[in-house]
């Protein structure tokens, strides 16, 4: 089969690396790509908003499946677009991937069909949104409706902070035409993980799980972000867990999108705080979570192409996934100043070395290639994987890679997967 890959991540690179190593994959190309997808894969220059231009690109190739990265594309209609043609996609239609790019649609679906998520309200106005932040008291959450590159969610401790950030929203000041409508919720209390399935427009397939780390800095301190890295499987996640996460909040969420005529094709992430045992819905993501994607595709022991075309055929019924024992881990390196103003073009060197390291995976992000060396483009930039026998272990192959890394620009977290290393410890 032909693939197209669409993305420019480290998410983008995982999957270019599983993609290919299918039976199934006679050839890849990626647009845009990034210096890491380059060594995987041929890298065309067209943009992830320029959906006439991925339409032509995949006509001109004869691709046989397009595999969407992110999340922009799905909600300028790629996925349409493609389909109007008659080429397979794996992704959901721009109807169906308002469940990540309206926070508002997700939310009053959840209360249309009964799916346990925080208390809430949808404000297009400041004063009724101030009125009812003083009504939830602090702490509260403002959330942009729209696409914000996973940013546009302030967790305030103050009324004050929760309103400043309601009226910089809704004024367009914070992130334009996304804020110009606000969810604004009740806080809730607990750990948060990711979940993972595909699903095809009917049926699902159940993947694992994964818990993500948006501070900038060690001990969860500082602004949040895309995500500084992950592990999976979540130490939270047992058996039980899941079924009740399948059973209330997975499966009527699908059956939900069939009722109102847009059912969802794709990757269905759910971001779930777990309250005293209790899974809640924080929100949806269309497509796989950058970096828990990369914590995935190191467990994943499956023809990934056989899968994502068995979803856009409609066919998860007659298909399933195994995974690794082993946990994984994900460490970003970001560029010194993420994510308010990263450095950019800056040399990395001694990659090669790094990847050396046993059980390690070194994934581009935001990266070019020129004369010979690899430059950061500033942001996320790499991320450092690792599979161990332990969590530990993974994170002990994972650090020592980073540390062969010459980049004095660049910084990261050292903490990822502190808590279920802390119980690890306490066990």
């Amino acid at each position: 089969m032909k693939l197209l890959l669409i993305g420019s991540g480290g998410r983008e690179h995982s999957l270019a690396w599983k993609l290919k190593q299918s039976p199934l994959c006679e050839s890849l190309i990626c647009a845009p790509g990034n210096a890491g997808i380059a060594e995987i894969c041929p890298c065309v220059a067209v943009d992830v908003s320029d959906v006439s231009g991925l339409v032509q690109l995949a006509v001109d190739r004869e691709i046989d499946l397009v595999v969407v990265g992110p999340e922009l594309p799905l909600s300028l209609g790629v996925v349409d677009r493609l389909q109007e043609k008659g080429i397979p996609v794996f992704g959901p239609t721009q109807s169906a991937a308002r469940l990540e790019g309206s926070k508002g649609f997700m939310k009053d679906l959840c209360r249309k069909y009964g799916i346990p998520t925080a208390r809430y309200e949808r404000f297009t106005e400041v004063a009724p949104a101030e009125a009812f932040i003083d009504r939830l008291g602090a702490p509260v959450v403002v959330k942009a409706d729209g696409l914000a590159a996973g940013k546009g969610v302030v967790v305030a401790s103050t009324t004050e902070e929760a309103k400043a950030a309601a009226r910089d929203m809704l004024s367009g000041n914070a992130f334009g035409a996304a804020g110009a409508s606000v969810v604004v919720e009740e806080f809730l209390d607990g750990e948060e993980i990711s979940y993972f399935v595909l699903a095809d427009g009917k049926n699902i397939l159940p993947l694992t799980s994964a818990q993500d780390h948006k501070r900038a800095y060690d001990g969860d301190q500082g602004p949040n972000t895309g995500g500084m890295g992950a592990y999976s499987p979540a130490r939270l996640m047992t058996p039980a867990l899941e079924e009740q996460v399948l059973e209330e909040i997975i499966r009527p969420t699908v059956k939900a999108m069939i009722a109102e005529g847009c059912p969802f094709t794709g990757v269905l992430y759910a971001g779930l705080m777990i309250v005293k045992g209790r899974p809640l819905l924080l929100e949806y993501n269309a497509r796989f979570g950058d970096p828990e994607c990369q914590t995935l595709m190191l467990r994943l022991d499956a023809d990934l192409v056989g899968v994502l075309k068995n979803a856009a055929e409609g066919k998860l019924d007659q298909t399933s996934v195994a995974w690794l024992d082993n946990p994984s881990i994900c460490v970003v390196m970001a560029a010194k100043g993420y994510p308010a103003d990263p450095v950019k073009n800056t040399r990395i060197g001694n990659l090669e070395t790094a990847a050396k390291i046993e059980n390690v995976e070194i994934f581009h992000a935001g990266t070019y290639a020129a004369n010979g060396e690899i430059l950061s483009n500033g942001g996320r930039v790499l991320g450092v994987c690792a599979v161990g026998d332990t969590l530990g272990k993974a994170c002990n192959s994972a650090y020592q890679a980073v540390d062969l890394i010459d980049w004095p620009e660049g910084f990261c977290r050292r903490d990822i997967g502190w808590r279920a290393l802390k119980e690890d410890k306490a066990a």
